[in-house]
């Protein structure tokens, strides 16, 4: 039997409910990569810079852009790689089951404002977005960092964040600042943010030509992870089996609860299936 549900979407409260279950995921709850070391940031010291093909280099401290007009949203992160521990053969990376997702509330200052201060200048086609994390990968040393097409970065909705949950971002969620980009994968969100530079070329970095991308297998040149495809989670119902982790679930009627996402389009309904119907 498949059955519909309306697809909850409130998210603007942070206190749980009878079941347990938060709209707005507790920081500490929050899923959390950490590529290759936390930054250890001298916030006196620290700057935003904004460069490359702009009409005027900006270098902007953390009073300066905390003092810009405020945005507060609530938004959902998901891991691109969230699910891959289900995945035969496995790939070798974090082996997230389900739980490489949470909603928070951030906030922080529009980057299209920022942007339009600098200026970019007609022909840039992309903004490079670079961190403080720096490591190896593969053999590839480098800062991470990601791009965005310019009509993306221009979107109202796009953040410099300073805040999750009413509080300055913790160390680990990429304090003192990172990239908020609703509707796209975790690896989009730029923590421990340091630059932002327009380019007139495609940027070649390591996070952005070789890692996220969507492979059938090694010789598949693959799609580009961008968006939150659709996903949905429910409360499994009833009572675990300590070893099996079968559920044992008594007669009668059953109380279906659970969240549904996607930064591809907004979520209408989520069917789900009773006895692998």
């Amino acid at each position: 039997m498949v059955a519909s549900v309306d697809a909850r979407t409130r998210t603007d409260h942070r206190t749980a409910d009878r079941r347990g279950v938060y709209d707005t995921t507790p920081t500490g709850l929050h899923y959390l990569l950490v590529r290759f070391d936390i930054p250890a940031v001298d916030t006196a010291a620290w700057r935003l810079r904004v460069a490359g093909n702009v009409e005027r280099e900006l270098s902007l401290s953390l009073d300066e852009l905390r003092a810009r007009p405020r945005e507060t949203l609530t938004v959902t992160l998901e891991c691109a790689g969230n699910g891959r521990a289900r995945l035969l053969p496995r790939p070798i990376s974090q082996p997230w089951l389900n739980e490489a997702a949470g909603t928070a509330e951030w906030t922080g200052a529009q980057l299209v404002s920022v942007l339009a201060e600098a200026g970019l200048k007609p022909d840039t086609v992309e903004l490079v977005f670079t961190g403080a994390d720096h490591g190896v990968e593969k053999e590839y040393e480098h800062d991470c960092a990601r791009t965005l097409a310019v009509a993306e970065a221009g979107r109202p909705e796009v953040l410099l964040a300073y805040e999750m949950n009413g509080r300055p971002l913790e160390p680990r969620h990429g304090f003192p600042l990172r990239l908020l980009v609703p509707g796209w994968c975790g690896m989009t969100h730029v923590k421990w943010l340091t630059r932002i530079e327009a380019v007139r070329e495609p940027f070649e970095g390591y996070q952005q030509r070789i890692a996220y991308y969507y492979r059938r297998d090694a010789d598949d040149p693959g799609e580009p992870v961008t968006r939150i495809r659709p996903r949905a989670l429910m409360i499994p119902p009833g009572f675990p089996d300590f070893l099996t982790r079968q559920r044992v679930v008594k007669h009668g009627r059953v109380e279906i609860t659970g969240r549904a996402w996607s930064g591809l389009a907004p979520v209408a309904q989520v069917d789900f299936g009773v006895d692998g119907v």
